[in-house]
């Protein structure tokens, strides 16, 4: 009788220890895939993913809406190509996302719009070309608008 009962003990502390690794691990997966922060990160790695190809008209796609009125399209995928793989003679680049910070508010114009839901990060981008390695650090913003992330860049003075 013993025996049985210490069995039967033993056994519903392995289910108790099981179902608590699976609430925590089910919890932890629900916390990193479905929050804002894994969301606007992934917005500017997939960005530069895209960068990185070469790929500017999809990149540009990710733009906010106001990123888009200053730059048409045609015209931003024509610089990007030119300035860092034609001038600099760059045939790919890596970047490396820092400091990511929830913001408040957020302007990308002394005079914009003040956006909510805002994400910065610090993206250092290092090339390797005909002239050198270098490297640029800027900040980026993930912004949500109208339920999708987008990237901003800053242009406040």
């Amino acid at each position: 009788m013993y025996n049985k009962r210490r069995r039967f003990i033993k056994l519903m502390l392995v289910i108790v220890g099981l179902v608590a690794v699976l609430t925590i691990g089910a919890w932890g997966f629900q916390f990193t895939f479905f929050s804002s922060t894994y969301h606007a990160k992934n917005t500017i790695e997939e960005f530069y993913d895209l960068e990185q190809k070469g790929n500017f008209s999809d990149s540009w796609e990710s733009f906010h809406p106001a990123m888009k009125v200053r730059f048409e399209k045609g015209a931003y995928i024509q610089d990007r190509a030119h300035v860092f793989f034609n001038h600099f003679g760059v045939e790919t680049f890596s970047y490396d996302i820092t400091e990511v910070e929830k913001l408040d508010t957020w302007k990308m114009t002394a005079d914009g719009e003040e956006l909510t839901d805002v994400y910065q990060m610090k993206v250092i981008q290092v090339y390797k070309g005909k002239y050198g390695n270098f490297s640029i650090d800027q900040y980026v913003f993930a912004v949500k608008n109208e339920g999708e992330w987008t990237v901003a860049w800053d242009y406040n003075q």
